[in-house]
């Protein structure tokens, strides 16, 4: 009887070990999306305010001259708090956010591995990323959207075209403003194309740059013994090259998030690509690179850290 019932209870016992693994990365993931947020949010709300600022009339200076002007009007107009503007539709996620991104690379990472406990290669990592940067990319574009809204409202208010600029209250107040006046649940999803051209490849290679990088430092593919130190060198730099990858997709993905519904400026992504080339040049894609690089390295650095440790410490 107990040999016919062996399999059956191997099955059950590996069925419950995959479960308590999804239910440590999803904790693991919330704890360091936590840590993310709270060190990097004020640098990406000066990353958004600098990337939808409306382009300024021959002759004018722009409303923002650089990322410390942005900072210093922003303090002075809205104090502390402004820094913080939007915070709370990505804190109010940020739990389903990181546990999706990390619990869906932690299930790919069993899929790829040739036996239980065996350690991946980078290349297996990038794919294990892009394939969490899919499954995000749904959660992550309604989220940026309402985020984005709250962000650049200030910036837009004062651009002669906007004048009329719809006020949001909040996070609510954006999703219920969208829902009831720019298309219903699909105009929660305005910006999905670009969301994902940022998603999937920035994941992709951001946790294969983490992957070699604690690699290196650890000298071989057993990462089991880095130190604090290690895991915050490879998960800021990690968190940079997402970046450095991207960011001109990210300022696409904001300026049609922000764009008016009634009298868009851009008719999708690559009309968005073609003005903001034709008009700004290539400069006009890095808008607010500098805070967003400012905010990546230690945002993430912190994200990493505090998800091996909490990874580590359930077990």
């Amino acid at each position: 009887m107990m040999t016919k019932m062996s399999p059956l209870i191997i099955g059950t016992l590996v069925f419950f070990q995959q479960m308590g693994d999804v239910v440590k990365d999803l904790t693991a993931g919330t704890v360091g999306g936590a840590a993310q947020l709270i060190c990097g949010h004020p640098f990406d709300t000066i990353k958004v305010k600098l990337q939808s600022q409306p382009a300024p009339l021959p002759g004018q200076p722009p409303k923002y001259a650089g990322a410390m002007d942005a900072v210093r009007q922003t303090l002075a107009a809205e104090g502390p708090r402004g820094l913080y503007k939007g915070m709370g539709a990505p804190l109010a996620t940020v739990a389903a956010f990181n546990a999706v991104l990390f619990s869906v690379r932690g299930q790919m990472e069993a899929l790829l591995r040739s036996e239980p406990g065996a350690p991946l290669t980078v290349n297996q990592q990038v794919i294990c990323g892009a394939g969490a940067g899919v499954a995000v990319s749904i959660l992550a574009c309604p989220t940026e959207l309402i985020k984005c809204r709250l962000q650049a409202q200030s910036a837009l208010a004062d651009s002669a075209s906007t004048g009329a600029a719809v006020k949001y209250g909040g996070p609510m107040d954006v999703a219920r403003h969208v829902l009831r006046s720019e298309g219903g649940v699909r105009g929660l999803f305005k910006g999905l194309v670009p969301t994902m051209a940022r998603e999937v490849p920035g994941n992709a290679v951001m946790f294969g740059v983490y992957e070699a990088l604690k690699q290196f430092f650890a000298g071989g593919q057993d990462t089991s013994k880095l130190g604090r130190g290690s895991l915050i060198v490879a998960g800021g730099l990690a968190g940079g090259s997402f970046w450095l990858l991207v960011y001109p997709t990210d300022v696409i993905k904001s300026v049609i998030q922000v764009d008016d519904y009634r009298n868009p400026k851009f008719s999708g992504s690559m009309d968005a690509f073609r003005k903001i080339l034709a008009l700004e040049g290539i400069k006009g894609l890095y808008k607010g690179f500098g805070p967003a690089m400012a905010r990546s390295v230690p945002a993430n650095a912190a994200c990493f850290l505090a998800y091996e440790v909490t990874r580590s410490s359930l077990g």
